[in-house]
């Protein structure tokens, strides 16, 4: 199959394209972006952390501090330590070392030798030469860094050499700062001597690029590719191949010498994106893989910045042997940090990069509305000020009052209005010459809509737009159906999305295009950066959270500095730029408090799986006995349980948490010791006798009195308040039932988040849930235990007020002005208005806006995160659509609805509420002024600021104890209890006999299988069902296997999946009673590995196996291209794993090959070079 690169290469593409570009036509239609600011933007400092590690096993780059950094104040943060001091403008160059000067320069030299590729082949061949005719001996570092036309950094010299004194290296260095290049100078230096080396990647799509990138370096003879679904050149001297395919090479090879496994010839083994090791599925194969490789063999580990390398190389040198540690915390391409606004791009960080840039923090804002009148006074300074950009415009915030300080509801609308479109932070890079761009948006449909969104903005000159309407045209010639026509108006323009919903040949395409200089911003899911060689100038992240299947959750520091690594380009760019955007409920002070947290460390994720224990406990095979005695003939002996012991020990989180835990403990001991003594010496008892001793009797007894009688009355003032507010919920109801009648009442939701900031939503109300008869989000309520309602029997005084006044809490739905759908009770809704959408239809014969919301509502089943909770009901939301995004620009801001409006007023009973509740308050305010005018009030007042101090100091503590538990519990000893769990199912399932370490036929199968739960695969593949299916009905089954993760995501009319045939469906409930029997097996013995079997996409799967072509399948198709590709992939994995699975039928096996042959067609195949 022809590679990508072979369709794109004949383009012209002049080189400064790429590299001296430094205007493009502007954006097409849009207006002028004068007001933005020119001032010098400034990055961050980050330290590195200090190592554990003996000064003799670490090696590291980084330069002495400057002197300034030492006289730094105890408990300064800084932002992560990916990114060193630059100090001065960040648009005319940065002052660098002697050496990074020389590296640069050779950098920009090299970037415009058109023939690097080649040349680098024939340097790594003479070198080769060279070696054959001189001798190994020839090879040092400086030979090894002759093949680069540039000068390599110091600490891919470090590692090199540390690889040639015959060590392991552990490499720990920022996102694209050229850790492959290491690995490719020991690729070299294998080669050179007639030697292999192996090298793993976490992802398929990685495996791919690096093997078209090695085969540039070395030529095709001298490179292969194993993965699921290639395997190219299987035994050449360098082999690429995904993490699990040289995990279960390795299982066959545990203990033995590298010239008796798989292994053979072997020299080294390169581990990339080795911070995997954290991850929670994926995990455990990186460590069983430093665990089972042969000890005379290298490992080297290329990690991103991480918090612990030392803990990791400490480790790998434990069990592994003699590692050597190489940090690096700077950046060839030094970034610079920006947080968009709707009117400006500013610096995130002030001038140190220490902190936020105050012109971004709430605090300013205050301060600047209440300069106002300076401003308004004085046109001139007003207009300098927009010409500046510096100054947020803060004048036409909706609700904002500006003639007193700004309160929380206040700042809020700020921070809304603030929120920047798409068009307004692509209008803020182009202006800058920040382009090409990466865009970081954490859903499929987000990527997708933004791209729709910014079709009519053309980022491209005509010649480039001809590059790429050539390039489109030979890739439609030779890929007909991966096309993704949706995409195709917007890539023209130079503008594209790249996700997991799209073909991975669309994919590949993209990179292509965009690693061409012919596409300017990718919108992306955060896939993109997870190792895929994409850089770009700018990296844009659109928000701080994102989905997960247990509610929206905020992204980890190393999760936003791994997207934030894409960004500069090695050579081309002199400074890389993130931009940060302002959200709804995210603004630059959660920015910085994520970006200063600190990086992570690597946690291990060790679990044992079926494949693990079989593989490490199989001995003798049962497939053949004596016909004299009946014997079963050992053919190699298993190990026992106590040496698999000592091999699953060899975790990473044991080795962790034998050095680190009891420091922890310790440290967290001490910790609760003082928070304990601390908090005595401020209970009631421990304030009144210090007010004793300092105070004489009168006033002791004076403040004493009125402090009594202030504690009474603030207990009425809080009844009070509940009382207010449950009349003030039972009002709602009536009212809602009243002005939804002709029309679709607006209403205003209000809800604090955990840290007590309040928000303001206007909304547009659909009506009860209960009134949504053979609704979908009824159903959902009804059945879902999440929303319930607590209230009934509930033992607090909210529950009794709540009885005692007939309040019977239900859930309501509504559309925000935030184009977010909102599910609720009267708890949540703040006020209601007597104004709304008319409830009318356009035309005669057209369905009602109310009956056309409650459709839109009902069409996505999708996640409903919640947003706050009370025992009377929870605030749930989850996005809405470009078919709501209308309706939502319906709904008025809340300072255009008129007070007058505010319907809930109207109840009597809830005004005399309010006005009960405000004379308490007042009646608490002058008891507190009263006990300040009192005698011995001064004293007092030393007292209590010393309780809030002690408070303040405990609370410190607390904060320190919950991080010491989380890493507690995060390297807590784990691995050996669930290897005997999985080792008990394996045993009573007749798969091995862990006493006698007979492997069984079942347990035979269920070793060689790649796959989530090998046993369950195993039971089915081995029943005899299966073998009266034709080809299309098998792929169909082994498709029910394998579809965990996958969805169904309607979209407009898309909404037609193939139903499977009768057979299929037959086949799969007889199948589901052998799965409810395994599962049982699991829950006795604590086993969670999932059992998949799901019938729902085994049509789509029949279809294409019957040979249905791509178009007829994805016409009107509820699921994604990239879904549906990733789906059939699988079941070819699958498939082509049966006709080498051991005691399988053969004619299982024949039917099986002739599946995967038939399905392994365009456009699903994937690039193999």
């Amino acid at each position: 199959m022809r590679s990508l690169s072979s369709i794109l290469s004949p383009l012209p593409l002049s080189l400064t394209v790429l590299q001296n570009k430094t205007g493009h036509l502007p954006l097409r239609y849009l207006p002028s972006l004068g007001f933005l600011r020119t001032k010098p933007y400034l990055r961050a400092h980050y330290k590195a952390p200090t190592p554990i590690l003996p000064d003799d096993s670490q090696l590291s780059d980084a330069e002495e501090e400057d002197d300034d950094d030492d006289e730094d104040e105890d408990g300064e943060e800084f932002a992560a330590d990916e990114y060193d001091d630059v100090s001065g403008d960040a648009y005319h160059g940065v002052e660098q070392s002697e050496d990074e000067i020389g590296a640069s320069a050779d950098d920009a030299a090299a970037s415009t030798r058109s023939s690097f590729s080649e040349s680098k082949l024939q340097r790594v061949e003479k070198l080769c030469s060279e070696v054959r005719e001189f001798g190994a001996e020839l090879i040092d570092g400086d030979e090894l860094a002759s093949v680069y036309d540039f000068r390599i950094d110091k600490f891919q010299r470090l590692a090199i050499k540390a690889l040639l004194r015959g060590s392991s290296v552990v490499v720990s260095a920022p996102t694209s700062s050229g850790k492959t290049l290491i690995a490719e100078a020991a690729a070299v230096a294998t080669v050179a001597r007639g030697r292999r080396l192996f090298y793993t990647t976490p992802l398929k799509a990685l495996s791919n690029q690096k093997f078209r990138e090695f085969r540039e370096t070395f030529g095709d003879n001298y490179v292969g590719l194993l993965t699921g679904d290639s395997a190219v050149n299987k035994d050449a001297q360098v082999v690429i191949m995904t993490t699990e395919i040289l995990r279960n090479m390795l299982y066959q090879s545990v203990g033995k010498a590298s010239s008796r496994s798989g292994l053979f010839r072997v020299d080294a083994i390169v581990l990339d994106e080795v911070h995997y090791l954290s991850d929670i599925s994926r995990g455990t194969v990186w460590e069983e893989i430093v665990i089972y490789s042969p000890k005379e063999v290298q490992l080297i580990c290329l990690s991103a910045t991480v918090a612990n390398p030392d803990e990791l190389a400490g480790w790998i040198g434990q069990i592994h042997g003699k590692t050597e540690l190489v940090t690096s915390s700077r950046r060839p391409v030094p970034l610079t940090w920006h947080f968009s606004t709707k009117t400006s791009l500013l610096p995130l960080l002030d001038e140190k990069g220490r902190q936020m840039n105050q012109k971004l923090s709430l605090k300013y804002l205050q301060l600047y509305a209440m300069e106002r009148n300076s401003y308004k006074e004085d046109s001139i300074k007003r207009r300098k000020s927009r010409r500046r950009g510096g100054d947020i415009n803060i004048k036409h915030v909706d609700g904002i009052t500006l003639e007193a300080p700004l309160s929380k509801n206040d700042m809020n609308a700020i921070r809304r209005s603030q929120v920047p479109q798409v068009i307004d932070t692509l209008h803020q890079i182009e202006a800058r010459d920040m382009l090409p761009a990466i865009w970081f948006i954490f859903s499929r449909r987000g990527c997708d809509a933004a791209v729709q969104y910014l079709e009519g903005c053309n980022l491209l000159d005509s010649c480039e737009m001809s590059e790429v309407e050539l390039a489109l045209k030979r890739f439609s010639i030779q890929y007909p159906d991966a096309v993704r026509e949706s995409a195709v108006k917007g890539l023209r323009h130079g503008i594209a999305a790249h996700h997991a919903g799209c073909l991975p040949l669309w994919k590949s395409f993209i990179e292509e295009l965009f690693g061409q200089g012919l596409v300017k911003v990718v919108f992306a899911t955060e896939t993109l950066a997870a190792g895929i060689n994409m850089p770009a100038r700018t990296a844009v992240i659109a928000c701080l959270s994102k989905r997960s299947s247990s509610g929206r959750i905020q992204l980890t520091s190393n999760e936003l500095l791994q997207m934030a690594g894409r960004a500069g380009r090695r050579g081309i760019d002199k400074m890389g730029n993130v931009v940060l955007v302002q959200t709804a409920y995210e603004g630059a002070e959660e920015c910085c408090k994520l970006l200063f947290a600190g990086i992570e460390p690597l946690v291990s994720q060790f679990t044992a799986s079926y494949g693990m224990v079989l593989n490490l406990l199989a001995g003798g095979k049962l497939t053949s006995h004596s016909s004299e005695s009946g014997e079963v003939k050992i053919s190699r002996a298993g190990r026992t349980l106590e040496e698999a012991r000592k091999l699953v020990e060899q975790s990473f989180g044991n080795y962790v948490g034998s050095n680190v835990m009891l420091a922890a403990k310790e440290e967290l001991s001490k910790i609760d010791k003082e928070i304990e003594m601390l908090t005595s010496e401020i209970t009631d008892d421990a304030i009144d006798q210090k007010a004793r001793s300092l105070l004489s009797d009168a006033a002791y007894k004076e403040i004493a009195d009125l402090q009594e009688e202030l504690r009474a009355e603030k207990r009425l003032r809080t009844e009070l308040r509940k009382k207010m507010e449950l009349k003030r919920i039972s009002a709602v109801k009536p009212l809602l039932e009243e002005l939804q009648n002709g029309q679709l009442p607006f209403i205003c939701l209000q809800y604090k988040d955990s840290e007590g900031v309040s928000y303001s939503i206007p909304a547009v109300y659909l009506g009860k849930v209960d009134s949504f008869n053979g609704s979908n989000v009824k159903n959902r309520i009804l059945g879902d235990n999440s929303f319930a309602i607590s209230i009934v029997g509930a033992g607090s005084t909210d529950g009794h007020l709540a009885r005692h006044e007939g309040f019977e809490p239900s859930y309501h739905a509504a559309l925000g002005s935030d184009n977010s759908w909102y599910l609720f009770t009267e708890q949540w809704i703040r006020t209601v208005y007597r104004t709304g959408l008319p409830n009318v239809a356009l035309t005669e014969g057209d369905a009602l806006p109310r009956e056309l919301m409650v459709t839109l509502l009902d069409k996505d089943d999708m996640q409903w995160d919640k947003l706050s909770d009370s025992e009377f009901g929870g605030l749930w939301y989850r996005e809405g659509s470009l078919e709501t995004w209308s309706w939502s620009l319906n709904v008025p801001v809340l300072n255009s609805l008129s007070d007058k409006d505010e319907a809930l007023y109207m109840s009597q009973e809830f005004h005399d509420a309010v006005e009960c509740y405000k004379a308490q308050r007042t009646k608490v305010a002058r008891l507190k002024k009263k006990i300040a005018r009192t005698e011995g009030f001064k004293e007092y007042k030393k007292i209590i600021d010393m309780t809030k101090f002690t408070e303040e100091k405990i609370r410190r503590l607390k904060t320190r104890s919950k991080r010491l538990i989380n890493r507690i519990e995060q390297i807590e000893p784990s691995g050996w209890k669930e290897f005997l769990q999985v080792s008990q199912v394996i045993h009573e399932s007749r798969a091995l006999d862990i006493n006698t370490n007979i492997l069984f036929p079942l347990g035979e199968t269920a070793a060689a299988i790649r796959g989530e739960n090998e046993l369950w695969l195993a039971m089915v593949l081995r029943n005899k069902i299966l073998l009266g299916l034709k080809t299309a009905q098998l792929a169909a089954v082994c498709a029910s296997l394998v579809s965990e993760g996958i969805k169904v995501r309607p979209w407009k009319n898309n909404t037609y999946i193939f139903e499977p045939s009768s057979t299929v469906t037959d086949v799969i409930d007889l199948l589901d009673d052998q799965r409810s029997s395994l599962l049982n097996l699991q829950e006795k013995h604590e086993v969670r590995i999932p059992c998949c079997l799901d019938s729902q996409f085994s049509g789509m799967v029949e279809a294409w196996a019957s040979g249905l072509t791509w178009r007829e399948i994805m016409m009107d198709c509820a699921m994604d291209d990239g879904d549906l590709a990733r789906l059939l992939r699988r079941t070819i994995d699958l498939l082509a794993q049966i006709p080498k699975l051991p005691d399988i039928d053969p004619q299982l096996q024949k039917n099986a090959h002739a599946a995967s042959s038939v399905m392994d067609r365009p456009p699903i195949s994937e690039l193999a070079g």
